[in-house]
């Protein structure tokens, strides 16, 4: 008896005189047969390939930093776990420290704590020292800031201490360190401080505070060159203040303040006036000079000698010739604070 495929059914074929009945469960064909092509079920496409796993993602992530900086600013001269000790000035004032914050921070403390000692053959790292050591040019308070900005990267600074902070600075290679004072004195100069700000600038290549040191004493020359701080100045940084054109202070004033300075750094440094005072002698600006002031000015140099001969003599001739003849051009400019003179118009190289 075959079998007739009807929509929803299977049934077996009729035979004459006898209907049709349905076929038992086994016989029925795959059910792919039982529906037309159009009504096929569509397959979902086949699997695309694995996509690769991406790596595991990484990044650095940042602590709150002032609870960093506190908590190490506990260790500061804490003798509490401290292997490595300094003692500072004449006072011989005991500092503690930590050596592995001092080697990683600071080159020169690495250099200095990895030294073994004196005789030993041991390699420097096996037998490190463990002092204590001996640092008697330098005060505790300037000693401590130091150990501060290593410790937390930053340091408390006031003006009796930054100067000395700054040459620490620079002696122990801390950049940072010397930026920080360099800012410091920039904010608070003073006129009491400006010219020994300026020597250290000049000591230690600071270009940028060297600049806002001479700008500072440009402003108020008159009263910085009253200061003890300018009377202690070397001799090329104060040529290097008396080569400005800015400087708010009469030529003649600036000349007794020369004269001041000369026999100050004659008693300090055992040498006659003449000799230490050459080079800004220089550039004291003679022509500007009116002949009265002239005559005077050569009745005071017969005690100390403080001013070439030949220095005077040039600035007789430039009134004698009406003009800065033989004289450097720069010596017969007025500075911002030089007082008119007659004299004054036939010294312009411009003037008819």
């Amino acid at each position: 008896m075959g079998c007739v495929v009807r929509r929803g059914s299977l049934l077996p074929a009729a035979s004459p005189g006898r209907p049709a009945s349905r076929l038992p469960p086994a016989c029925l064909p795959p059910a792919s047969r039982l529906l037309p092509p159009a009504c096929l079920r569509r397959l979902p496409p086949p699997p695309s390939p694995r996509q690769p796993m991406a790596g595991p993602c990484s990044a650095l992530l940042q602590g709150e930093a002032a609870t960093f900086t506190a908590a190490l600013r506990t260790l500061v001269n804490n003798p509490q776990f401290s292997d490595v000790t300094f003692v500072v000035g004449r006072e011989q004032q005991k500092v503690f420290a930590h050596r592995c914050v001092l080697a990683c921070r600071c080159q020169a403390f690495r250099g200095m704590l990895s030294q073994g000692p004196v005789g030993s053959e041991d390699s420097p790292s096996s037998i490190p020292p463990q002092g204590p050591f001996i640092l008697g040019n330098v005060q505790p308070e300037v000693f401590l800031a130091v150990i501060e900005f290593l410790y937390t990267n930053s340091v408390t600074l006031n003006s009796h201490i930054v100067l000395e902070v700054l040459t620490s600075s620079v002696e122990y290679g801390l950049q940072d360190l010397c930026k920080l004072c360099v800012k410091f004195i920039k904010d608070t100069l003073t006129v009491e401080q400006v010219c020994e700000a300026l020597q250290a600038a000049v000591t230690y290549g600071q270009a940028d505070l060297q600049q806002h040191c001479l700008a500072f004493i440009e402003g108020c020359t008159a009263a910085v060159v009253r200061t003890p701080g300018f009377h202690e100045l070397s001799d090329r940084v104060l040529a290097r203040v008396l080569r400005s054109d800015h400087l708010a202070v009469d030529e003649l004033d600036l000349v007794q303040a020369v004269r001041e300075w000369a026999h100050v750094s004659s008693a300090v440094l055992e040498r006659p006036v003449p000799e230490v005072a050459a080079l800004p002698v220089r550039e004291l600006r003679l022509p500007l000079l009116a002949p009265s002031e002239l005559v005077t000015l050569e009745s005071h140099n017969q005690r100390d000698l403080l001013i070439p001969a030949e220095s005077i003599a040039a600035a007789w001739r430039s009134h004698a010739l009406r003009k800065g003849s033989g004289v450097p051009s720069h010596l017969c400019r007025p500075r911002r604070g030089t007082r008119p003179r007659d004299h004054h118009r036939h010294l312009d190289p411009h003037a008819k």
